[in-house]
């Protein structure tokens, strides 16, 4: 026997050997990513975007530099005396934004006044309900009956803008992000980081990052790359995560440097250039942002912050059907009437009736299959 024959599949029953499998030869789900794919872009994306943080440390420009838009044209800015009579309020946002035949439907959630009162006793409430409210209302549209079309309107992320003024976080700071950390994913941002040198920035990153270890508080934690991801990729992941707080800058403003026009913000001592990675991390929180961890933003808000609230509605909704349950006095059982002795014997009549007309049938089924016979 040849190698060749030796090494094709045999057959145990002494017929031929299997024909060896070809290239050609599959079943075709190796195709299914490219239907999701296709089925994604026909569909879109939706993206829910909350920024906090007091007035004047540049959140709407950030958001307008971040997705090339302008989301607030016919804003009204408040003065003083509107300021100090103005609670904390949430305006809404929504814009469709259209990049290479892919749709994202981006809504950004804006929370002006927080921060602006001389007592800020409480000023996170308003955005804990109105995030609550969003579970709320898709719980109830997913446990409806018409679950076809579920418009998803909950927070994905929130960008937290602390001031760069301070030596690290103040107790509204604090007490803000520990009142979301369970509700949505909080990631802190260095506001204005073009009025801090680059020693100033790396201090105030290492204070934040220790304050917030030591308040135990849960900030968005990048996760961990796969084996199999390539080198370019993991020393990305690892910039973003040492990179954290981000210290960014924004502008809408476009100005020549270098004999490029680049957006940035212009200075009697120069210019900052926003997208330029040694002047600030707005390229990073961007990459962070929209390009490689958007999808685990949302699979995050779903899997780990709407679940537990989900589980807490319906614990909550058991309870309290089991008190409603104990309070109501229990309907008495009526007892089963019992048979008569007359109702007993008529019973054991109609049984053996049945049994005599049993036997007769097979008797004359018995004779007709010997008359065929």
């Amino acid at each position: 026997m040849s190698v060749c024959s030796l090494l094709q599949p045999q057959r145990h029953d002494g017929q031929q050997p299997l024909p060896e499998p070809r290239e050609k030869d599959y079943v075709g789900f190796a195709s299914l990513p490219n239907q999701l794919h296709r089925k994604s872009v026909k569909k879109g994306f939706d993206f829910t975007l909350m920024v906090a943080g007091e007035s004047g440390l540049g959140k709407s420009t950030l958001v307008n530099s971040l997705f090339l838009t302008d989301l607030h044209k016919d804003r009204k800015l408040l003065n003083a005396e509107e300021r100090i009579q103005q609670t904390v309020e949430i305006t809404k946002h929504t814009v469709d934004i259209e990049e290479k035949g892919v749709k994202l439907k981006l809504t950004i959630v804006d929370t002006p006044g927080f921060g602006d009162a001389v007592n800020n006793t409480e000023c996170w409430r308003p955005v804990t309900d109105y995030i609550e409210q969003q579970f709320e209302q898709y719980f109830r549209d997913e446990s409806g009956l018409n679950r076809k079309n579920l418009q998803d309107h909950r927070v994905h992320c929130c960008l937290y803008f602390i001031p760069p003024f301070g030596h690290g976080l103040r107790p509204v700071d604090v007490e803000f992000m520990t009142a979301l950390q369970d509700k949505v994913n909080v990631v802190p941002l260095i506001a204005k980081a073009d009025c801090l040198t680059p020693l100033e920035i790396r201090k105030l990153k290492e204070r934040l990052r220790e304050e917030i270890d030591k308040h135990s508080i849960k900030v968005y934690q990048f996760p961990d790359c796969d084996s199999d991801e390539d080198e370019d990729f993991k020393q990305q992941d690892r910039e973003l995560k040492e990179s954290s707080p981000f210290a960014v800058i924004g502008s809408n403003t476009v100005v020549e440097a270098r004999g490029q026009r680049v957006r940035g913000r212009l200075y009697p001592w120069g210019i900052v250039e926003v997208e330029n990675p040694l002047h600030c991390d707005f390229v990073k929180l961007r990459t962070m942002l929209i390009r490689t961890h958007m999808h685990d933003l949302k699979d995050l808000t779903s899997e780990a912050h709407y679940e537990n609230y989900r589980a807490l509605c319906i614990q909550t909704m058991t309870s309290k059907m089991n008190a409603e349950q104990r309070v109501e006095s229990p309907i008495p059982l009526l007892p089963l009437p019992t048979p008569d002795v007359e109702t007993e014997k008529l019973i054991q009549r109609k049984d053996e009736e049945l049994r005599r007309m049993q036997q007769m049938l097979q008797k004359m089924q018995q004779q007709m299959h010997e008359q065929d016979l």
